[in-house]
């Protein structure tokens, strides 16, 4: 799939909102650290696509993050709303982990509401992060047959004007460099569904748990 400006506003009216094929995640109950399905080499992971990454956290931390998500996707609801908060309290806002966020739209309102954010976090990252958090937190008010009117109403919140609204979802500079990272995670890193977690390389498919990732980042943390 390609998305396209002409796609985005065609969907915009009447949306049919696509589910990956999500991975479970390994029992609660575990003892051993999650296996990553593959690894991938830094370098390569962090080749500049046509954005720029979207970052908290310490930048010389020994443990990066990187989040492959869609904002329409439940799957990435829930880990918003149970894991990411202790997540970035324990590992992020400790420095001891670099988390950057990337888009992975599965369809056409996914990819507008990425668009939204990054509109918003233009010059400033931490209202992309302000956004996106209440976009996937408030994911069942707007992710609904008739979508514009609850995402302007979202949007008008973090200081969006219509007009303003309407041009972030006309910027095709925007819509093509979302794209060019869904494109790259997904032909080069072979992400197939979201969330998936990009820890120190090694790859996880599905909402992981913050016990399921505590297991994964501590032994990677250098003290």
């Amino acid at each position: 799939m390609h998305i396209t400006r002409r796609e985005l506003c065609q969907g915009a009216a009447a949306v049919a909102l696509a589910t990956g094929a999500f991975g479970l995640p390994a029992p609660a109950f575990a003892q051993t650290a999650p296996a990553p399905q593959r690894t991938i080499p830094d370098a390569e992971l962090m080749k500049p696509t046509g954005l720029p990454d979207m970052v908290l956290g310490n930048e010389k931390a020994s443990v990066t993050i990187i989040e492959y998500a869609s904002m329409t996707c439940s799957h990435c609801a829930r880990f918003q709303e149970t894991t990411f908060p202790e997540l970035k309290k324990r590992y992020i806002d400790t420095g001891k982990v670099r988390y950057i966020f990337r888009e992975f739209p599965l369809d056409n309102l996914a990819a507008a509401a990425a668009m939204l954010a990054r509109c918003a976090g233009e010059k400033d990252q931490a209202k992309y992060f302000a956004l996106i958090d209440t976009l996937l937190v408030q994911q069942n008010t707007w992710v609904v047959e008739k979508p514009i009117a609850p995402l302007m109403a979202i949007a008008k919140q973090a200081g969006f004007t219509e007009a303003s609204f309407n041009a972030c979802l006309q910027n095709q500079k925007v819509l093509d460099g979302i794209e060019a990272v869904r494109q790259r995670a997904m032909n080069t890193f072979k992400v197939q569904s979201t969330p998936t977690l990009i820890i120190n390389g090694g790859l996880y498919s599905g909402a992981l748990s913050i016990d399921e990732m505590a297991k994964i980042v501590d032994p990677l943390i250098k003290s």
